[in-house]
């Protein structure tokens, strides 16, 4: 047996400290499983490490990510290829370059976008309202451009997903009674100014969480079980009153400056 996979990004509010804790709050046992905000998707490589993914539906609103995780699953060898010509340099000259091309073939963009990935500041992914990629270079020592070993074991969990760049909401057309919905999405800021919600060019709004809420209510009633991690805050705790919360605390490193990169509290939202 290969390696195990892990996340092919660095994303923001991912899932990887977490994983003790969300494992831990597992059902017993699930049919097919659903993540339609899949970011850098660490739950899923986890389940699938544990042998619990049969079938998988995965969805995200960024179409580059989800570009890059097909390409994986199909064209991984090509992708690797494409990562090892000596363009692909931690370099801000070469960065900017990249960072302006506009490409249609998708194992060039997915190359491109995990390049930005490992060079860009913090590893944030953010667009402008035109859906450019506007993050500065990040002056990183030695990033890891290409990680060829783990790419060919995403590329082998990725296998029995179906892979979607559709709204959250669509979730209700694949998921059946007793299978298993994990929603991570973008959190609901803990201040009026620590809004970071754009993945896409698209904002992640109080009205999306409401709606978010519903489809939950709808999973709920057809016997899906359902899982969702969101800040710990009044609005979170009461939209999801009536399911069971525990909180939990993970390091957050989204502001620029180190000391106020404390732990945050968050909440993990339960139907069973």
């Amino acid at each position: 047996m290969g390696i195990e996979p892990k996340p092919f990004v660095k994303w923001a509010g991912g899932k990887r400290q977490l994983l003790d804790k969300l494992v831990s709050n597992l059902p017993e046992n699930f049919n097919n499983y659903h993540e339609f905000f899949l970011g850098g998707g660490a739950l899923y490589f986890k389940l699938y490490s544990l042998g619990l993914i049969k079938k998988a539906y995965l969805n995200d609103a960024n179409e580059e990510l989800i570009n890059s995780y097909r390409v994986i699953q199909k064209n991984v060898y090509e992708l690797i290829e494409e990562l090892k010509k000596p363009h692909y340099i931690n370099d801000a000259i070469a960065y900017y370059k990249i960072r302006g091309l506009i490409i249609e073939d998708k194992v060039l963009r997915a190359a491109r976008f995990i390049y930005l990935n490992k060079t860009a500041y913090n590893g944030l992914y953010r667009v402008n309202k035109q859906g450019k990629f506007n993050v500065p270079f990040g002056k990183y020592k030695n990033p890891k451009i290409l990680d060829e070993d783990n790419l060919i074991a995403v590329s082998e969990a990725l296998k029995p997903a179906v892979l979607m760049a559709v709204d959250f909401s669509e979730v209700l057309k694949y998921a059946k009674k007793d299978d298993f919905a994990y929603f991570d999405p973008p959190y609901y800021p803990l201040t009026a100014t620590a809004n970071f919600t754009s993945y896409t060019s698209n904002d992640f709004s109080p009205k999306d969480q409401e709606r978010l809420k519903e489809t939950v209510d709808l999973l709920t009633v057809i016997g899906v079980k359902v899982m969702v991690s969101n800040s710990y805050t009044d609005f979170i705790t009461q939209l999801y009153k009536n399911y069971k919360q525990v909180e939990v605390f993970a390091k957050r490193a989204i502001s620029c400056k180190a000391e106020s990169r404390g732990k945050v509290a968050e909440v993990v939202l339960m139907n069973w």
